[in-house]
C-alpha cells in the first residue's frame, strides 16, 4: 500500500466518477494518453500536488505499452554507438525500479551472449559489457542484479544445452531486469489515482479547446456511450506515443515534434522447447535478438522495420515470423517450426523522425515541446526511461503555470503493491496455508500483485469458485478475471485476455478455449446482459481468428488489410480532420 491508504479502485463506478470529475472542474493538467510515458506524467504530476485527470482512446497501455520486449535494461547495444549518457541514465532506472519503485513487478533476468570469433571478440564484448555493469551504478543504490561473467564453450553449453556447438566459440553471461510491461502501466496509473488522480480509458480526445492561441483543454468522447463532453485545463500534455502527430493535427499548425513507427515483432514458444536456464541475447545484421525466459514460456523478438499502416493494430506477417525463426534457428541445436509458436504479437517504437531512412538509426531519446501555450507534447524515449520522462513533461507543465511547483519526487515513491512485498513474499507457505492455495499459486498472485494480493484473496474468501484455476488456462485463477474489471479498470473481454492476463499469447488457442468462462466473471461486475456476453465472445474469437490469417500473409500491406477486417468491439469513432 501507499502511505498508509488504501490503493485506489479502477472499476466502473471509479470510471464514471473519474469522468464526472473531468466534466466538471478545471483542472491543472490533463494527460493525452494511458501508456507508460502517460501514466508516469499522471503520477509525477499529482504527487507534486497538481490537479490531474488521464484519459486514454482504448485500454491503458493497448499500443506500444503492452507489445514491448518487456524488458528493463540500459541498451546494451548503445554502448556501440557510444551513447554512455542514454545507457547510464537507463541503468540507473533499472536499479530504482528493482530495488525501490517495484520489486513486486521488475526481477533480474540472465543472458548469454554467444561469441562466434577467437581472439579479438571476447575483449572486445568483455570490455563492454564491464562498463555496463560499471554503469548500472546508481547513485546511493546498488545495481541490482548480479556482474557479468565469462564462460567457455563447454560451461555455456551446461546452462543453454539448447545451443548449437559449433555456433560459438564462448560466451559472457550478464544481467538485466524484465517487466509485463501492461501490468506495470496499469499498477502506476492506481498509484497515481490513489494519489487523487481522475482516471479514464475509453475517453477518446476529439479535439482541444481554444482561447486564442491558448490550449485550454480539450473535448472528449465517451466511447462506451458516445456522448461528448468538455474537460477544461491551465496545460494539456499530449503523450500518445505514435500518435503523437495524429494529436497534433487536431490542434492544427505544424508540430515541432515528428514521429516515426518502427514495427517490432515477437514470438512466444513454451519453455520446452528451447533447453537453456538462461536467456539468450544474439546478434543480427541490423540489431540484436533476444530470447527471454517468460514463466512457462519464452520470447523471441524482435524485428525493426517501418510501419506506415494501421498504428492500433499493427500486424505481424509470415515474413517477420520466418525472420526471428530463421535467425533463433541459425544457433539452436533443434530448430524451432512455426508450429512450436504459441504466440505473436507486434508493436510500434515512437521513434524521433531524423535524417536516416533506416528505423534501427532513429533516436530512442527523447523530446519535450511547447509548440502553442497551454500544450506540451512528449515523443521518443523508451520503457526503461519513462520516469525521466514523465518528470521532463511535468517540468514543462510547471513551466506553464503561473505557480511554484515542487521537484519531481517519484525515484521515492514506491508503486502499489510493493511496499512489504519481500516480507510477504517471504512468508508465502504461510498465506498458502492460510488461504488453501498451492504455495505456487501465491507465488504467482505476489509477482503480479504485491502487496495488493490481500484483495484478490479477498474475492476468493467470499466465492471459493474465484479460487479455481481457468479451464484451459491454468497459470491464471479465475479471481484475476473478476478483479481486472472491478479493481484494473478492463472494460471488455479482449482487455483481460490480452492485457490483464497474458492468455492471449501464452496458450495455443490463444485465449479462444477461456473466452466464455472470463465472459461470463466479466458479466457481473460490468453489468453485462447475455447479448453482451455473446458479443465479447464473437468479437475475441474474430480479433484472433483475423490475426492467425494476417500472419500467414507475405507482406505487411496483406496482413494489415486482413487484421483490419476483425470489427471492433464498440466502435472506435476517428475525427473527421485525422482520417
Amino acid at each position: 500500500m501507499t502511505s498508509g491508504r488504501s490503493a485506489a479502485l479502477l472499476g466502473p463506478a471509479q470510471r464514471a466518477e473519474a469522468l464526472e470529475r473531468m466534466a466538471s472542474e478545471e483542472l491543472d493538467v490533463v494527460v493525452v494518453g494511458g501508456g507508460v510515458v502517460g501514466a508516469g506524467i499522471a503520477l509525477d504530476a499529482v504527487t507534486r500536488g497538481l490537479d490531474v485527470a488521464l484519459v486514454e482512446a482504448r485500454d491503458f497501455a493497448s499500443g506500444t505499452s503492452s507489445r514491448s520486449s518487456k524488458l528493463i535494461h540500459g541498451g546494451l547495444r548503445y554502448l556501440e554507438q557510444l551513447n554512455f549518457e542514454l545507457v547510464r541514465e537507463a541503468l540507473q532506472e533499472r536499479a530504482l525500479l528493482l530495488q525501490r519503485i517495484a520489486p513486486h513487478l521488475v526481477r533480474p533476468v540472465p543472458f548469454l551472449f554467444p561469441m562466434t570469433h577467437y581472439g579479438w571478440e571476447r575483449p572486445y564484448v568483455g570490455a563492454g559489457v564491464a562498463l555496463y555493469d560499471t554503469l548500472g551504478f546508481a547513485t546511493g543504490l546498488t545495481r541490482g542484479v548480479p556482474g557479468h561473467r565469462h564462460l567457455s564453450r563447454s560451461r555455456a553449453l551446461r546452462l543453454a544445452p539448447a545451443l548449437k556447438k559449433t555456433a560459438f566459440t564462448g560466451a559472457v553471461q550478464y544481467w538485466d531486469a524484465q517487466v509485463d510491461d501492461a501490468r506495470y502501466v496499469l499498477t502506476m496509473l492506481r498509484t497515481a489515482a490513489t494519489y487523487g488522480a481522475h482516471i479514464a480509458p475509453r475517453a477518446q480526445v476529439v479535439g482541444f479547446l481554444r482561447e486564442g492561441e491558448r490550449v485550454t483543454g480539450v473535448r472528449v468522447r465517451d466511447l462506451e456511450c458516445g456522448e461528448e463532453f468538455e474537460v477544461r485545463a491551465r496545460q494539456v500534455v499530449n503523450a500518445t506515443g505514435v500518435w503523437t502527430d495524429d494529436i497534433q493535427e487536431l490542434v492544427g499548425g505544424r508540430g515541432q515534434i515528428h514521429v516515426r513507427a518502427s514495427k517490432g515483432i515477437h514470438l512466444v514458444v513454451p519453455r520446452d522447447r528451447i533447453h537453456s536456464l538462461t536467456g539468450i541475447i544474439l546478434r543480427t545484421e541490423k540489431s540484436v535478438l533476444f530470447v527471454i525466459p517468460w514463466g512457462r514460456h519464452w520470447i523471441i523478438g524482435t524485428t525493426d522495420t517501418e510501419w506506415t499502416l494501421d498504428k492500433s493494430h499493427p500486424a505481424a506477417s509470415r515474413a517477420d515470423i520466418d525472420y526471428l525463426l530463421d535467425h533463433v534457428n541459425a544457433v539452436l541445436s533443434v530448430p524451432l517450426t512455426r508450429d512450436d509458436v504459441e504466440g505473436v504479437y507486434a508493436g510500434l517504437r515512437p521513434l524521433l523522425s531524423g535524417e536516416s531512412d533506416e528505423t534501427s538509426k532513429l533516436s530512442r531519446e527523447h523530446v519535450v515541446a511547447h509548440p502553442v501555450p497551454g500544450l506540451v507534447m512528449i515523443a521518443g524515449g523508451k520503457y526503461t526511461t519513462y520516469r525521466v520522462m514523465a518528470r521532463d513533461a511535468v517540468d514543462a507543465v510547471a513551466h506553464g503555470l503561473d505557480q511554484r511547483v515542487p521537484r519531481s519526487c517519484t525515484d521515492r515513491i514506491p508503486l502499489v503493491g510493493a511496499e512489504g512485498y519481500q516480507a510477504l513474499w517471504n512468508s508465502r507457505h504461510r498465506i498458502a496455508q492460510e488461504s488453501g492455495l498451492h504455495v505456487a499459486r501465491i507465488e504467482h498472485l505476489l509477482q503480479r500483485y504485491g502487496g495488493l494480493i490481500d484483495e484478490l484473496l479477498e474475492l476468493i474468501e467470499r466465492d471459493p469458485s474465484l479460487g479455481r484455476p481457468l479451464a484451459g488456462a491454468d497459470d491464471y485463477l479465475r479471481a484475476e478475471i473478476v478483479y481486472a474489471a472491478t479493481h484494473e479498470g478492463a472494460r471488455h473481454l479482449n482487455d483481460v485476455l490480452t492485457r490483464r492476463t497474458r492468455i492471449s499469447i501464452e496458450t495455443f488457442h490463444r485465449g479462444v478455449a477461456v473466452a466464455q468462462e472470463a465472459a461470463e466473471l466479466l458479466a457481473g461486475p460490468l453489468d453485462w446482459d447475455g447479448e453482451q456476453v455473446k458479443r465479447e465472445v464473437e468479437y475475441y474469437t474474430k480479433r484472433v481468428e483475423a490475426e492467425r490469417r494476417s500472419q500467414e500473409q507475405d507482406s505487411d500491406h496483406e496482413a494489415d488489410a486482413i487484421r483490419l477486417g476483425a470489427p471492433e468491439i464498440v466502435p472506435v469513432v476517428v475525427p473527421e480532420h485525422t482520417s
